[in-house]
């Protein structure tokens, strides 16, 4: 598989402290962990930071041919501040280089885009992130839906909604969702998942998680509902546990297009970052295969 990450490139900064993210880049590396072709499609600050996420792109063994410095936007950054009892606040600060993704055509030199909600607060990225899709050939289109407030808007999750082919959603953010699609939110989750992908013909799975309840996943083709257990582990952080679990699915899904079993190595890999510090921690995807 090859595939092309759209989206966010930057560093959570804390007073004595920084950390590499953004769900496209965390994404990307998993799924390099995974033994996979990953690109991304991003923009760096000509900064300290900038080269030092370049440094980072290359040792996870994610390809940055399409990641160009500009000099007039900084590398993205979301300032994270303590208060007396230590709870954090977030300023995500806006107007960064990877708002302004340059638009780029790739034929179907790709099997699988991906991209998020976060990367389309800006208009530059919408129109790049348009010039793609209807410029290149993909197998597959996966959106995460990051709701991100106030980065988000009915009409860049109904675009996101309407252009993939797999969508994953988390359960904090499906009433969102709902809301924003004119959709009741109360009920049970499985038909609430069923109307929304009904609303949407491009959709082939939909993929709900559930934190410590697992996962479910509606396939809109053969109309069939599929749920896997939460596999038991100490949460330690659950930063990149989203990010993991779509790279993990697609990366036996790609393969397989068994929807069953790529929730069940997903929820394991999950199962895994939850229980390490690290957004990305080194692991190899064999250690999580029962069988394959």
């Amino acid at each position: 598989m090859k595939a092309l990450s759209f989206g966010e490139i930057l560093w959570d900064v804390y007073p004595h402290e920084k950390y590499i993210g953004g769900a496209a880049l965390n994404f990307a590396a998993h799924l390099a962990l995974h033994g996979e072709t990953v690109y991304m499609l991003s923009a760096l600050g000509n900064d300290g930071l900038g080269q030092e996420a370049a440094e980072r792109l290359k040792a996870w063994g994610i390809q940055s041919d399409f990641v160009p410095f500009l000099a007039d936007r900084p590398t993205g950054r979301c300032q994270v501040t303590l208060d007396e009892r230590s709870i954090p606040s977030y300023d995500l600060k806006r107007d960064t280089a990877y708002d302004c993704i340059p638009a780029r055509s790739f034929g179907s030199e790709f099997d699988v885009l991906y991209f998020g909600t976060l990367a389309l607060r800006g208009e530059v990225n919408r129109i790049s992130l348009k010039h793609v899709l209807e410029t290149s050939e993909f197998r597959e289109v996966f959106v995460d839906v990051n709701i991100r407030p106030p980065f988000y808007s009915e009409e860049t999750v109904r675009f996101a909604l309407s252009q993939a082919t797999i969508v994953k959603i988390s359960d904090e953010e499906l009433p969102t969702v709902l809301k924003l699609m004119g959709l009741p939110s109360e009920g049970d989750f499985r038909q609430s998942v069923q109307e929304l992908a009904g609303r949407f013909g491009n959709l082939r799975t939909l993929i709900l998680t559930r934190g410590g309840e697992g996962a479910y996943a509606w396939d809109c083709v053969s109309q069939k509902g599929y749920a896997c257990e939460a596999v038991k582990t100490e949460v330690r952080s659950t930063v990149g546990a989203g990010d993991s679990f779509s790279a993990a699915f697609l990366h036996v899904y790609m393969k397989e297009k068994d929807i069953a079993s790529s929730l069940a190595h997903a929820s394991r890999v999950a199962a895994y970052v939850v229980s390490q510090t690290d957004a990305v921690p080194d692991y190899r995807p064999e250690m999580f295969f029962e069988s394959f």
